[in-house]
């Protein structure tokens, strides 16, 4: 779409005689916005007519009158560039948008200013007088009178391309045209404490994708008849199938998720479609791969997550969709390659990486595309898109006059690369932007679906074979340096930092798991989460990324702290030996194993406080477990409670209390043995009384007679025999303890 607002004041001289006719230059500032919205057919062939449609809007304050719409053909164009070159041309040129097409006029009413009136104006294919094959330019003008011109002239114009091969090509171009499926990171690492381990989302935006109309949706909707090899991240599988079933929104308090339904279609129709075309699984998260190769690799372990990320992601395509994925090609962001990302590219095991050609860039010495594939050395093979075609469909594709050119230029160009060398076979690979929106994914579906129908001067072609394809000679095959990497992308990249917390979050993992009942419960999610920490959706979203990476490790330290010691009072020692408890509280959902708890003394020689001991706490529970000590002296002595895992790392934060040792002295049990002699003597005593009162004489004859003497007091023997005393035994029974109260005693 262009706006006529005047040209050069020479053009205009060279024009003056031209006044009164439909091509003379415009004299003032005033114009007529003109939009092609569709061209039918895109591709026209012999006996078709062509019609252009579109809209058109008098953006001046001058009222046109007189005006009618005129179609230009230009000459044919030479190049690709030539093509691009129009594209950015505004302004009417005689000479290059060429003379109206005869007898083809439409008169337009007054056009008031603002006004706003749609148009179609059709000329049959032979009054173009399409000569040779070729890429050619089409124009749509409006002339007619304004208020600042006394003569008609052009007020404005639009155009587009029309590629014209009256016959099939001799060679046609093999195109191969990746469909990526690849969304936005909406799970987190989070799990209800449930038995079913219900996923928890960052938000339930994923549904809108997947409905009826939106991005995901027509993605696949329309790639069912289309000639496309499917470039999945793994994770949206995951992620949708997920859904499928009970699922959370917005953190362990948030709304349950409503969209099970829409996720099930999706997959189900996702699962028909892959049945039909070639799918290409990226790692799991789509990690980014030169944010790796330009930060990560100094980081220990940052690497070590691509191969668990690959083979994820050939587990969950065929689980999910029942079918093999190709795992060995990697698709750096916006194709852009240096030597060290595809290093790291091919570390896993892809030895195919789809860069661009602006990346990987020609050396001058063709005069058309080569083939896309190209050996890079290693047994590696570099898939070259082609950068123009890889972006026509960038922009705001809802507007139908944006949609209208972008198509038109695809097909122009992919007809200008067959006309480079007709008769030489090429393999042409085209990779769109990650996430398309629904208006560029009807654009893109509707250029391949005129390709095809045309099927002039394209065949399609998937994306294994077009890795197997011959490649060019001469063809360039130079690795661009690191220093070539562009500035604006490097600038997006996850930082070292990222990388360190991630690694920071990995041994947190390492040492939870090891305690863990059932590991997997906790790896899994965790494990997942990581990879989407290094996720490509990042880039350009420093605050998201890092907010992302927190909260990860902020759930997971959370998790770490439900296993742990409940803090203990002071405690008093009244003994040489006593048992001391020491309860550990879980409240996990599962239960914890091979862990280790030990006491130490901070003065060993008073208080000895036993061997450590293997402990077992089942899920939401806690259990005391009781330390024989011996104390050799009096005194104070702190005491620290820590649990360590199998391999005799701390876990958690260590607990310490005080205990206080009172032991016995040898004086005190002396004075107790003698008063429990005494205690011992008077009960003798008190027996032989009893006896002589009940009957019997005595053995040395004496006996109750006449001469025996009277007992006053009746039941004690007299007045002199001691009172009956009271037990004074201690309680020897155990006491309870309680290992988080006050004023805590132990057991002996």
């Amino acid at each position: 779409m262009t706006l006529l607002t005047g040209v050069p004041l020479l053009a205009g001289l060279l024009q003056a005689p031209l006044a009164s006719s439909a091509q003379a230059a415009p004299s003032d500032a005033h114009a007529v916005d003109v939009t092609i919205d569709s061209m039918s057919p895109t591709t026209p062939g012999k006996g078709d007519t062509v019609t252009v449609s579109g809209t058109l809007t008098n953006d001046s304050r001058s009222t046109i009158t007189g005006a009618h719409l005129g179609m230009h053909r230009g000459d044919a164009l030479g190049s690709r560039s030539a093509i691009e070159a129009v594209t950015r041309r505004t302004g009417y040129l005689p000479g290059v948008d060429g003379p109206e097409v005869k007898g083809h006029k439409q008169k337009i009413d007054t056009l008031a200013p603002g006004a706003r009136r749609p148009f179609s104006l059709s000329v049959p294919v032979k009054d173009l007088r399409l000569d040779d094959d070729g890429v050619y330019q089409i124009g749509v003008s409006v002339s007619g009178h304004s208020q600042a011109s006394s003569y008609e002239q052009v007020l404005g114009i639009d155009r587009t391309f029309l590629p014209w091969q009256a016959s099939d090509a001799g060679k046609k171009t093999q195109l191969t045209y990746l469909w990526p499926l690849i969304s936005s990171t909406h799970l987190t690492a989070e799990t209800d404490a449930d038995a079913q381990q219900t996923p928890v989302f960052r938000n339930d935006d994923l549904a809108a994708e997947l409905a009826p109309g939106g991005r995901l949706q027509q993605m696949v909707a329309l790639s069912k008849n289309l000639p496309v090899t499917f470039v999945i991240d793994p994770d949206l599988l995951a992620t949708v199938d997920a859904m499928t079933k009970s699922y959370r929104v917005n953190g362990p308090d948030g709304p349950m998720g409503k969209n099970q339904a829409v996720a099930k279609q999706w997959l189900h129709d996702l699962e028909e479609a892959a049945k039909s075309h070639e799918v290409v699984a990226l790692p799991f998260g789509d990690p980014d791969l030169a944010s790796l190769a330009h930060h990560g690799k100094g980081v220990p372990s940052a690497l070590s997550h691509l191969g668990p990320a690959t083979d994820l992601a050939d587990k969950t395509v065929d689980t999910i969709l029942g079918v093999t994925p190709r795992t060995d090609f990697a698709w750096p962001t916006d194709g852009a390659i240096d030597s060290s990302v595809v290093d790291v590219a091919t570390s896993a095991g892809a030895h195919n990486v789809i860069t661009r050609s602006d990346s990987l860039r020609e050396n001058g010495r063709l005069s058309y595309t080569p083939t896309s594939a190209r050996p890079i050395g290693g047994g590696n093979t570099a898939i070259v898109s082609d950068a123009t075609l890889s972006r026509a469909f960038e922009g705001d594709m809802s507007k139908a006059g944006a949609s209208a050119h972008a198509i038109q230029e695809f097909l122009a160009q992919t007809h200008m690369v067959n006309l480079q060398d007709p008769d030489r076979q090429r393999s042409i690979v085209v990779a769109p932007q990650r996430m398309p929106s629904a208006g560029q994914a009807h654009a893109m579906a509707t250029a391949l679906r005129d390709l095809e129908e045309s099927g002039r001067w394209t065949q399609p072609l998937n994306l294994s074979a077009a890795a197997k394809a011959k490649p060019d000679a001469r063809a360039s095959r130079q690795v661009p340096s690191t220093a070539a990497y562009p500035s604006s992308l490097r600038r997006q990249e996850l930082p070292t930092s990222a990388f360190r917390q991630i690694q920071g979050t990995q041994a947190a993992l390492d040492d939870f798991q090891v305690i863990l009942a059932q590991p997997e419960r906790v790896v899994t999610p965790f494990g997942n989460a990581m990879m989407r920490e290094m996720s490509t959706e990042w880039r350009g979203d420093a605050s998201g990324a890092s907010a992302f990476r927190r909260s990860v490790r902020s759930y997971l330290d959370g998790l770490t702290k439900k296993v742990h010691l409940i803090q203990k009072s002071d405690a008093t020692l009244s003994g040489r030996s006593a048992t001391i408890p020491v309860t550990v509280q879980n409240n996990l959902v599962q239960g914890v194993k091979g862990m280790t708890l030990r006491l130490t003394s901070s003065q060993p020689n008073r208080l000895d406080v036993g061997k450590s001991q293997e402990i077992t706490v089942d899920g939401g529970h806690s259990q005391s477990f009781k330390f024989d000590t011996t104390a050799n002296a009096n005194g104070r002595a702190w005491v620290t409670a820590q649990l360590y895992t199998a391999d005799g790392k701390p876990y958690g934060d260590p607990m310490t209390f005080q205990v206080n040792v009172t032991e016995i002295t040898a004086t005190v049990m002396l004075v107790i043995a003698g008063g429990v002699l005494l205690l011992v003597l008077a009960g003798v005593r008190i027996y032989l009384q009893r006896k002589r009162r009940t009957g019997g004489p005595a053995e040395d004859g004496s006996g109750d007679g006449p001469d025996a003497p009277e007992d006053t007091d009746g039941d004690n023997g007299g007045a002199d025999a001691p009172e009956q005393p009271s037990d004074p035994s201690p309680d020897t029974g155990s006491e309870s303890s309680d290992p988080s109260g006050s004023g805590e005693k132990v057991d002996r």
